[in-house]
């Protein structure tokens, strides 16, 4: 299965969950989409599971293939795997992008990336899942500095993570650290996706 590129508002509604991570979608029409949206049918375990997995897909905006290869790589780290996943999805170039306040969403961090306007440790990188390290520092390519999407972005008032350290005025951050589970999204709830994969 592709990556998923259509309303992401309408995946929201589907999951009642929030694929932007700001609530605006459920605040405008909190029920289901389509006809029957306003009653929610009670899900099977492996509803449960399959839901909790496809949150966490359409929130980073994977492939079936890619969150799936995710999950094998954080199975051979040391430590939770539930949470060695999310560390993993957490460092990828796309959502520090986002995460730095260079891009308003992840989908257009990926656009940013993919069309060449980052740098990481000053060389260019555009591929979007490329796995970022600690220590490394990510910016805006010297050319890409007037480019008014970006530009937009670093002037909005955007709350950055503590575990990456941003220059808004030269357009470079820093991935300090791995993030504490606290500090990510708490409506996920890792373990089901593992059981979904481990079944």
């Amino acid at each position: 299965m592709s990556r998923y590129t259509g309303p992401a508002f309408k995946k929201s509604r589907r999951y009642n969950f929030s694929v932007l991570e700001t609530g605006k979608e459920l605040r405008k029409k909190p029920t289901a989409p389509g006809i029957h949206g306003t009653s929610r049918k009670k899900l099977s375990e492996y509803g449960v599971q399959l839901q909790e997995k496809q949150k966490v897909r359409f929130l980073y905006g994977l492939s079936e293939k890619q969150l799936r290869k995710t999950f094998e790589a954080a199975g051979k780290m040391q430590g939770i795997h539930g949470y060695n996943l999310l560390i993993l999805l957490e460092s990828r170039l796309d959502n520090l992008v986002y995460r730095m306040g260079f891009a308003k969403t992840r989908r257009a961090a990926r656009q940013i990336v993919n069309h060449g306007h980052i740098l990481v440790d000053g060389k260019k990188v555009n591929i979007p899942s490329y796995r970022v390290k600690v220590g490394n520092v990510i910016s805006v390519k010297e050319a890409s500095m007037d480019h008014p999407v970006i530009n937009e972005c670093v002037n909005m008032d955007i709350n950055i993570p503590a575990y990456v350290n941003v220059d808004k005025a030269k357009k470079t951050g820093t991935y300090v650290r791995y993030p504490e589970r606290e500090e990510l999204n708490s409506e996920i709830n890792e373990s089901l996706i593992v059981e979904y994969y481990n079944r």
